[in-house]
């Protein structure tokens, strides 16, 4: 509780310790004076007014949250349009980021609860309004850089003109997945503002950077393109290639990507919370610089302002990595919803689930994700997995995908790494492998949608390039980034999807505009979902390329046990810098006694929560003991992507997680600003909205019931000595 409110806080320090905090979260001097943090360079700041909904093509039609376009404008399934789709402008792509990452991360339907449970007509106490929800301030983007001018984290400081000086708050939104600055406009960001803090948002060295090695073209800060050279002290990636390295590998493998989360060779993950923490940093610097005065150049401290991190995904795992790291008392509390817990051991504590112990959990994010790449487009023919609906079947790529994925299940059973004398034997072994290793029988239906989109192909080939800082022309596991025409065939990238990709891609390599490509396959260079593996000479999404991303992180050969050696690929030297690169990431389960709400769906089959969520809510209660205050809030019936429920089968099995991180970070603040008790750990047990698959009927708050003060005892998440204790 922050000394403003809560005056004893302040009293608990010794003073020099407190002094200490305030001048290294303002800048580190000796004497009261509002000064820049160190490896922060400011780049603009901008006053973004609009009250009236507009095309929100300029700064003067802008707001912070949507871009000017409104609950409207962010409610269309089609972007705002370009003025010059070839050549749009920074105010442009910051409005349609905006709008990309809002409905990336949300459901943006009315049937899904959008302007009703949620969005920006809805005020902070709940009410919903027939406003557009535009939010005027000030925001101030800067860049964080350890001097080599190679990581270039941004950040953007929100100031809503709603901004209370004598009641200060502010909220550290890392970006989820590997998004840009506006990763987390849509939680973080939208709760913040409506609640009248400063939002402090940030990319955590990850973001939209992509950098053509054919024209030797990057993105800039602003999210506008320009060479290498012209783009200058402003690139915001460019792979460390020379040259002449760069036209060798642009001949041998023509019309190659680099991407910045995989190919800085800085390992980002293991500054997410460091980021987060300089973000906020430069956030009270901000608020000083406007409101200080010459008697008080520093009115805005850690001691007195209130300073929440919350956000979702590579977010949450971004702000509980920063609570462990935050020693200058900075923040008070942390949010956190499906974060990635990259678990440090699984020893020392366990997880029970309806009174019975889990054989598998507290895997990292390298290893159940590899591992999963195997098996999953195998277990998505099993019947538990099946989904039936031709629409989501469509959307989601499935049609046409069986024969392929088939052809995984007979590579697998030639390996001897699943069994079964048909297909349908083989898809149950491997469906039965992924529940041994963390998945949940919840997550079963998830499957289908999670291989077809690419996430273990586009996961397993980005991570370990980017634990094992390997160069853009290392091509490891003989794997590549392009864009690819509809057969999967590198093509050279469109000019006008490069120049719009601030807006509409993710930072990932899903295919907007970057792929993944496998240069082994047979017959010529493919992305995954055609690739023919060499070992089986069959379409199998290449099963060969997803056993070496495999014995990257594994240090083994998959089919035959073997240690990996100098000559073996991948080679040993190859493994040893990706696990050295996963140890940097792992957290430590000490949130140094602040207050944490983890809010997780059970069936999450991205980060399955026995691997994450729950082994860090029991490891963290081993680490911290009594002095725990994190609460875990598990929910039924949720999964990781909002996004995916307006389409055919989910929108009839699944419920949204966004209700429950507002009313986390609604409990957070009560707790923080007047001492409300934090919920208890439970289980929450929601409605799907049922109906016929594509029409489900409307959510309503019946089918997303709050978490409770006092739940009842089959809802009660507790401990059974140190293991987390879940009913089913």
């Amino acid at each position: 509780m922050k000394a403003h409110l809560q005056p004893q806080r302040a009293t608990k320090l010794a003073l020099s310790t407190l002094t200490v905090a305030v001048l290294a979260a303002c800048g580190g001097s000796d004497d009261p004076r509002n000064e820049l943090p160190a490896g922060i360079t400011a780049v603009s700041a901008t006053t973004y007014p609009a009250t009236t909904v507009g095309k929100g093509d300029s700064a003067a039609t802008q707001d912070l949250l949507t871009g000017g376009i409104g609950k409207t404008g962010l409610g269309l399934v089609t972007a705002p349009a370009y003025a010059d789709p070839a050549k749009p402008t920074a105010a442009e792509l910051r409005r349609n980021a905006l709008y990309s990452n809002y409905r990336g991360i949300l459901d943006g339907t009315a049937a899904g609860g959008y302007g009703s449970l949620y969005g920006p007509n809805v005020t902070a106490a709940g009410a919903v309004t027939s406003n557009e929800g535009l939010i005027p301030g000030r925001e101030h983007v800067a860049v964080l850089d350890d001097g080599s001018g190679r990581k270039k984290t941004v950040i953007a400081v929100q100031v809503p003109d709603s901004f209370n000086p004598s009641n200060p708050c502010v909220v550290l939104g890392a970006s989820s997945g590997s998004r840009g600055v506006y990763g987390a406009i849509g939680t973080a960001g939208e709760w913040g503002l409506k609640n009248g803090c400063a939002v402090a948002l940030t990319d955590a060295g990850k973001g939209v950077g992509i950098h053509d090695l054919t024209d030797d073209s990057v993105h800039q800060v602003d999210g506008t393109r320009a060479s290498r050279a012209a783009a200058g002290s402003l690139g915001f990636f460019a792979a460390n290639i020379s040259d002449a390295a760069r036209a060798a590998y642009n001949a041998l493998f023509p019309n190659r990507l680099a991407i910045k989360h995989a190919h800085s060779q800085m390992n980002p993950e293991k500054d997410w919370g460091q980021d987060t923490l300089a973000a906020g940093r430069y956030a009270l610097y901000v608020l000083n610089a406007r409101y200080g005065t010459t008697d008080n150049p520093v009115p805005f401290r850690p001691d007195n302002t209130i300073v929440i991190a919350g956000s979702v995904s590579n977010g949450g795992a971004a702000s509980l990595r920063a609570a462990e790291q935050d020693r200058g008392g900075l923040i008070d509390g942390v949010v956190a919803s499906e974060p990635v817990t990259e678990m440090p051991t699984s020893s020392g504590y366990g997880i029970e689930f309806g009174g019975v112990a889990v054989a598998a959990y507290g895997k990292t994010l390298a290893d159940f994700t590899t591992y999963g790449n195997l098996y999953q487009p195998c277990a998505a023919l099993a019947s538990d997995a099946a989904l039936t609906e031709a629409s989501i079947f469509n959307y989601i790529g499935l049609a046409g995908m069986t024969a392929r994925a088939t052809a995984r299940c007979d590579g697998l059973a030639a390996k001897g790494l699943v069994s079964g004398a048909d297909t349908a034997a083989r898809a149950q072994d491997a469906l039965n492998k992924l529940r041994a290793y963390g998945w949940s029988r919840d997550s079963d239906q998830m499957h289908n949608a999670h291989y077809a989109l690419g996430n273990g192909p586009i996961l397993s080939a980005m991570y370990p390039v980017s634990y094992g800082r390997f160069a853009v022309d290392a091509n490891v596991c003989n794997t590549s980034f392009a864009a690819v025409n509809a057969t999967g065939v590198p093509v050279a990238v469109s000019p006008t999807a490069l120049a719009q990709s601030f807006a509409t891609a993710n930072g990932t390599s899903n295919g907007t505009p970057v792929a993944v490509v496998y240069n082994d396959s047979v017959g010529g260079a493919k992305s995954w979902q055609f690739a023919v593996s060499p070992s089986t000479g069959v379409a199998d999404f290449g099963l060969d390329n997803a056993l070496c991303q495999r014995a990257l992180v594994t240090g083994v050969d998959p089919v035959s046990g073997a240690a990996l050696t100098a000559s073996s690929q991948p080679s040993k030297a190859q493994s040893d810098a990706v696990r050295a690169g996963i140890a940097e990431v792992l957290l430590n389960g000490n949130l140094r006694g602040k207050p944490a709400i983890i809010v997780s769906g059970r069936s999450d089959a991205l980060i399955p929560v026995n691997n994450n969520s729950r082994a860090y809510a029991a490891y963290n209660r081993v680490v911290e003991g009594a002095a725990s205050q994190l609460r875990y809030i598990e929910v039924t019936n949720g999964q990781h992507f909002d996004g995916f429920l307006p389409f055919s089968g989910f929108d009839t099995r699944f419920v949204p997680l966004h209700p429950y991180f507002n009313q986390a970070m609604d409990a957070m603040m009560a707790h923080l600003k007047s001492g409300s008790a934090l919920p208890p750990s439970q289980v929450v047990r929601t409605t799907p909205r049922g109906g016929l698959p594509g029409a489900a009927p409307a959510l309503t708050a019946a089918n997303v019931p709050p978490f409770v003060a006092a739940p009842a005892a089959g809802n009660q998440i507790g401990f059974a000595g140190t293991s987390i204790s879940v009913p089913n």
